[in-house]
């Protein structure tokens, strides 16, 4: 599935993802006095929807790893055969030829388990 079919099939999921990214976002702009205060406003200001985070999904699936792992969703992927486990083993599938394929299948799995939980 795409980035947008995974935040459309688990609303749930999709909700505790873009809070968790917005508030990280928002944190990180104020840790960082090199940014202008104009500039931090802008950002604060954009919208942080469902567009923007399907583009982090597909393009680097890999930066939901932290919102899964702050809900007791743990993904691990195995090498050399690129394959993945989640919860020490409660789900186990296939293998792929690249990590960030199986990333993408591993993040499509937490996805259901994690609207499940919420």
């Amino acid at each position: 599935m795409t980035g947008a079919e995974l935040l459309e099939t688990y609303p749930k999921a999709a909700a505790a993802i873009k809070e968790f990214y917005y508030g990280k976002m928002i944190e990180s702009l104020q840790e960082d006095n090199d940014i202008p205060q104009e500039f931090k406003d802008m950002v604060k200001a954009q919208q942080f929807d469902s567009e923007y985070v399907a583009t982090f999904i597909d393009n680097n699936p890999r930066f939901l790893f932290d919102i899964f792992d702050a809900n007791e969703v743990y993904i691990q992927i195995n090498v050399p055969n690129f394959s993945y486990s989640i919860n020490a083993g409660d789900v186990i599938s296939g293998t792929w030829e690249t990590r960030k394929e199986a990333e993408a299948a591993a993040i499509e799995q937490a996805f259901e388990i994690l609207n499940k939980k919420l």
